[in-house]
């Protein structure tokens, strides 16, 4: 037995503190309003803590910490991105990820698997060529491989996907990893709290106050605050945010499935991708395959998962792993992703004076959480853009001056 454990047994009470905080009432004023308590939100109010001093700060979450997109992904993480400003951004992302067990004394479940994007046709496997490229002048550790060294590290893999889709090669980046998704939620916000942070769980934001261009404040379920700065951290829930300033963006609203197997031994100690097959699967450290295909075809709110979607999956999984056509799905799920023309996110101030926006994530925001968390909190404490998220401004629509990360983002993971 566990000597922690023993020593709770021999104890008539525990004072092991609350990993999660108390419900408070609302106070009538905050310097710094978070709408949404997912990861980005949690590590937003982190870092305005750690980094910035900025502690009075309310981070209001309509369900419960880490409920939406974050407690909803398939937790890979990685920066081998098609376009200079995307593959910066996602190698901070990652350099973060590798030292926040440390930063929270908390087990996250950092993974290191190495990614394999396969490429099943000649167009498929110049833009890997591309992605190698670009990373590999990033100082990203990215290479295409072809059919012999996948064949060594996938063994179990049919590399003639049964006839269908022969894999010509692959893109493998070293770095790509999982996480524990709920972890890295609860480690900022137990961080965040412990630092003087607020957060109001079943809190739904109903209306943003403004005078003239600027914001005062927010209303809500549980009353009205007033407030100096308000970031909108919400995912597939920006539209209903932004409508209510009249603010305009691309975003629309997809739904994206995943599901897992029933846990068996572990065989897979790396993570495969197929853009062609629009399938991607990993192992988790329970042993459950973790496995989506891409967006659903059509703009929906909703996290409802269908039968057509683990359908399809299966009949392309088998197709790459036909040795799997005894395992049972064991749960499956979807969320909702925002996305944008270009597939990167929209970040940073925007028209209105103290209105930040952090959205446009698509399939890709849990691997972005440290550093989305960082920039936002470093641009929310300075009113200034941060020169990483720089190129993922709002106006870059308007000015023509898109990012163009499609090529690297699309597919799902």
């Amino acid at each position: 037995m566990p000597w922690r454990l023993l020593k709770f047994g021999l104890k008539s009470t525990h004072d092991e503190p609350r990993f999660f905080p108390e419900s408070k009432p609302l106070k009538p004023h905050y310097d710094v309003v978070i709408i949404g308590g997912g990861g980005h939100g949690m590590a937003c109010a982190y870092y305005l803590a750690k980094e910035h001093g900025i502690t009075d700060v309310a981070v209001l979450e309509q369900g419960y910490i880490g409920g939406g997109n974050t407690g909803r992904n398939t937790t890979i993480v990685r920066s081998n991105y098609l376009t200079p400003e995307g593959v910066k951004f996602y190698d901070t992302s990652v350099k973060l990820f590798e030292d926040l067990a440390d930063d929270f004394d908390l087990n996250i479940f950092y993974s290191t698997r190495g990614h394999f994007t396969l490429a099943h046709t000649d167009s498929a496997l110049r833009t890997m060529r591309w992605r190698a490229e670009v990373n590999k002048h990033q100082g990203i550790e990215s290479e295409v491989v072809g059919r012999e060294e996948i064949a060594k590290e996938v063994p179990y893999m049919d590399l003639d996907c049964n006839g269908h889709a022969p894999v010509m090669g692959a893109l493998y980046h070293a770095p790509g990893s999982v996480a524990r998704h709920d972890a890295v939620a609860w480690g900022y916000a137990r961080g965040a709290y412990n630092r003087g942070v607020e957060i109001h769980q079943k809190t739904r934001v109903t209306a943003i106050r403004t005078q003239g261009d600027r914001v005062v404040g927010v209303e809500t379920d549980r009353g009205a605050i007033s407030c100096n700065k308000v970031i909108s951290m919400v995912a597939g829930s920006t539209p209903r945010i932004t409508s209510m300033l009249g603010l305009r963006t691309p975003i629309e609203i997809f739904p994206l499935q995943a599901c897992v197997s029933e846990p068996v031994k572990p065989f897979m100690d790396t993570i495969v991708v197929s853009g062609s097959l629009h399938v991607y699967v990993s192992q988790s450290s329970r042993g459950e395959l973790v496995m989506g295909a891409s967006v659903d075809p059509s703009v929906l709110h909703s996290t409802r998962s269908s039968f057509d979607f683990v359908e399809g999956l299966a009949d392309q999984m088998l197709d790459l792993f036909p040795f799997m056509s005894r395992m049972k799905v064991m749960r499956q799920w979807a969320g909702m992703s925002d996305i944008t023309p270009d597939f990167a996110p929209i970040m940073g101030k925007t028209p209105i004076d103290g209105f930040y926006l952090d959205a446009g994530w698509g399939t890709w925001g849990f691997k972005a959480t440290p550093v989305s968390g960082k920039t936002m909190a470093w641009t929310v404490a300075n009113d200034k853009t941060h020169e990483l998220i720089e190129p993922f401004r709002l106006s870059r629509f308007a000015d023509f001056d898109l990012v163009g990360e499609k090529g690297a983002a699309s597919v799902g993971h």
